[in-house]
């Protein structure tokens, strides 16, 4: 743990910077596509470090949002490479994992609700939200639709909610607020309405 919590905090570091950069720099340029694979791998250090974090310290919702948190940066990153809209068994993989993450959540859920413990809403937004992004991804691999627009609007979606799983645990982490599951929530309550804003306009 002593190794692994410096590693984490230092990849989160990383993958939160890279986002940013990603945002503000015209898409499709260097900039954008250099500070997007930065992010990737920033993800994949917070991945990396957060199972075996989880495993030793028995924490199964850490090891669930680490899966729903890496899925979303590794959905992204395909949608952007993958124009052709055909999945890989990979792709198919990672969805039904995102989709098995989303359903843990809303059983870690029931399991705080029956201990009165308040924090139940944590997962219950967190599981709404991976069983969405999951079954929509889903559906996207399913038809093949990921082309064109549909696939910036994809990989756009993908890349910002994990962005938002990002600023999440750095408000969690070093912001002490009551009650402590509103740093949970509020990310997702204030940039998905952006990226439906966001998605829109690219679709339009």
């Amino acid at each position: 743990m002593d190794i692994l919590l410096p590693m984490h905090i230092g990849a989160g570091i990383v993958a939160l910077v890279a986002s940013l950069l990603a945002v503000v720099s015209a898409k499709g340029k260097k900039l954008h596509i250099r500070s997007g694979r930065i992010y990737f791998l920033g993800m994949l250090g917070i991945f990396i470090t957060a199972i075996p974090m989880a495993l030793i310290t028995g924490n199964q919702f850490l090891f669930i949002t680490a899966v729903f948190s890496f899925y979303l940066a590794f959905a992204g990153i395909r949608f952007a490479r993958n124009r052709s809209g055909v999945p890989a068994t990979i792709d198919w993989i990672a969805v039904i994992l995102m989709l098995l993450s989303g359903v843990a959540m809303w059983l870690i859920a029931g399991v705080y609700f029956m201990d009165d413990n308040s924090n139940f809403i944590i997962p219950v937004v967190f599981g709404t939200v991976a069983l969405s992004l999951g079954y929509r991804d889903y559906h996207t691999h399913k038809n093949q639709t990921a082309k064109g627009p549909q696939r910036i609007v994809s990989h756009l979606s993908n890349m910002l909610g994990g962005t938002i799983a990002v600023i999440t645990a750095v408000l969690v982490v070093n912001v002490d607020i009551q009650p402590s599951w509103l740093f949970w929530i509020l990310p997702t309550l204030v940039i998905t309405p952006l990226i439906i804003w966001w998605n829109a306009k690219v679709l339009k």
